[in-house]
């Protein structure tokens, strides 16, 4: 333990710093498809067409059973063999966390969804509202906003599981850490420094989600 010298990780912050933001940015694209992909989800669960919803419960608990890092796994390796194409390790990453966040998201939309009362549809149908237009209107808007804590807690989880695209030999926070480890035979001080980046950002991120969480409730109650 006297060995100890954590001067090294400011040696090599320039490539933690790069690592970190392609972690983030990583996470953000994977946040903002896989939300869109989650909403779209919860709609065909709720689908009066039964093969429709069928198919997306289906997505749903193939991908929230199953873990994360065997979904990179199977994206990265079989994927490419089944169309025939090349996916790298960038677009192997964005796809794999991506339906995860879709399938985590649809169970947030899903719940959203359900909480708004049959008065709200009933106006609608009252007013001769097309269901696209109730949907995309009247549905949709309160749906989102009631989900929005639950999804910034998503965002969490997803945030935390992007340390697993290192596996498949994508360049970010974790992937860089590695490297660095094995290179200056310093596991403790790097990864040490590491575990303090994800506490710090996922711990701030999750005082926030608190934060938005008791304005949605107040509005939604108010």
């Amino acid at each position: 333990m006297g060995n100890l010298d954590f001067s090294i990780v400011w040696e090599f912050r320039d490539a933690l710093a790069y690592g970190l933001m392609t972690s983030l940015l990583l996470s953000a694209i994977c946040a903002m498809a896989g939300t869109v992909l989650g909403f779209f989800v919860a709609l065909c669960q709720q689908s009066p067409v039964r093969p429709l919803r069928w198919v997306a419960m289906l997505y749903v608990e193939v991908l929230r059973g199953a873990p994360t890092l065997i979904t990179l796994f199977w994206v990265f390796f079989c994927l490419p063999i089944i169309l025939g194409v090349e996916i790298n390790a960038f677009w192997s990453s964005i796809i794999a966390l991506t339906l995860y966040m879709g399938a985590i998201t649809s169970e947030s939309f899903r719940s959203s969804l359900k909480s708004i009362g049959q008065d709200q549809y009933d106006a609608s149908n009252a007013l001769g509202l097309a269901p696209t237009t109730r949907t995309a209107f009247i549905v949709a808007p309160q749906a989102v906003i009631r989900a929005i804590p639950n999804i910034l807690s998503n965002v969490i989880s997803l945030f935390k599981e992007s340390t697993l695209v290192s596996a498949v030999g994508m360049v970010e926070l974790m992937y860089t850490a590695q490297t660095i480890s094995n290179v200056t035979a310093r596991p403790i001080e790097i990864l040490t420094a590491v575990a303090l980046i994800y506490f710090v950002i996922g711990y701030g991120f999750s005082l926030a989600v608190s934060w938005v969480e008791t304005r949605v409730r107040a509005r939604t109650q108010g």
